[in-house]
């Protein structure tokens, strides 16, 4: 496996090792509907539910390069399992911007085991060309919610929702929502194809009410800020499923002698992005996650793709790896793909096309 240079970092090494645990069962997270207790357990146990929680709250308050690194690693090891805790740690991340009253109510359970996620793609990328699909009114006591969440991760495993919305004057508002609060439906879990075990599924809403208590941010325009495209965190799963790919491909190098110049090629734009994303984890702005997004989605439709192409027929064949992780990649198409990294993609497939 290809592991930072700085081996003495304890929190990378830990993260390795749960890496190969999760890998154990990567193949049955990504194809089974049943939510991955096992992989989640054993995070748990690593203490991963406490990465990015601050000490104050009895977390560990790892660095953002302790914490970008350890994701990678996970996403190399299981993406699905990964996925799902990138969204809980978009949910922590909410949190820790709203009002301390929320964290004292929240945080406990999550770092507990209790599991949060968020809803907020209809603010970003997804459906935004049919316009708002989550309605949010002024009431007295707060807000009524209308509308629906497309895409929610683990819905019907969650605690609590971070979920944005949108006022009629076209403002945005995020607000913790309770899944068993009256009026809302979470419908089955998404036939996708690939992170099945994601439990990814459609919440909707009717005449939902929400006290003023569970306003996390807002309302004020662009509730999410500037910068878009699934942030650097998309890319730093991109990343990680990246790295299985060329794991697969040195080993079979051992053999195929022709393969190294491929390996070492690809090692270098992987060594590449996850600087890139070092360094933007302490100062980003919106071009420059966008361009390290289109970077880290190309690479992992490359190195998946060639890792599929030279193991041939056997890597096609459940559970070989290499069609899973082929499979993963179509995910970074469509998971909060703007405009600019779909045209940056589209650009690379019709290069030298007649």
């Amino acid at each position: 496996m290809i592991e930072n240079t700085d081996k003495n970092k304890v929190p990378w090494q830990m993260t390795l090792d749960l890496a190969k645990t999760l890998a154990c069962r990567a193949e049955a997270s990504d194809r089974s509907l049943d939510w991955p207790f096992e992989s989640l357990n054993a995070v748990q146990e690593s203490g991963g539910l406490a990465w990015s929680i601050p000490k104050e709250w009895g977390g560990m308050e790892w660095s953002p390069a302790e914490r970008m690194a350890g994701h990678e690693h996970l996403a190399s090891g299981c993406l699905t399992t990964a996925f799902i805790l990138s969204q809980r740690e978009a949910c922590v991340r909410q949190l820790l911007k709203g009002p301390r009253s929320l964290q004292e109510r929240i945080l406990p359970d999550l770092l507990a085991g209790a599991y949060g996620t968020v809803g907020l793609s209809q603010l970003t990328t997804s459906r935004q060309h049919l316009g708002p699909s989550l309605l949010a009114t002024a009431t007295h006591g707060g807000y009524q919610l209308d509308g629906s969440i497309p895409w929610v991760t683990g819905a019907d495993q969650s605690l609590v929702i971070i979920a944005g919305a949108t006022l009629g004057d076209g403002r945005q508002v995020l607000v913790a929502l309770p899944p068993d609060r009256a009026g809302i439906t979470i419908a089955a879990p998404l036939p996708l194809s690939s992170l099945v075990g994601s439990r990814t599924a459609e919440v909707r809403l009717n005449a939902v009410e929400v006290e003023r208590e569970l306003v996390v941010a807002g309302p004020t325009e662009q509730v999410m800020g500037q910068v878009g495209g699934g942030g650097l965190e998309t890319t730093n799963l991109a990343l990680g499923l990246s790295v299985a790919a060329i794991d697969l491909l040195q080993a079979s190098a051992c053999h195929r002698p022709e393969l190294m110049p491929i390996v070492e090629t690809f090692c270098r734009a992987a060594d590449s992005i996850r600087q890139q994303l070092h360094e933007l984890v302490l100062a980003s702005d919106a071009e420059s996650v966008m361009a390290v997004r289109v970077a880290g989605t190309k690479l992992a439709l490359k190195t998946t793709q060639t890792a599929l192409l030279f193991l041939k027929g056997a890597g096609f064949v459940a559970p070989h790896p290499a069609q899973r992780l082929a499979r993963q990649a179509l995910f970074f198409l469509v998971w909060s793909c703007p405009r600019p990294v779909a045209s940056g993609v589209l650009d690379d497939m019709l290069m030298g096309m007649p």
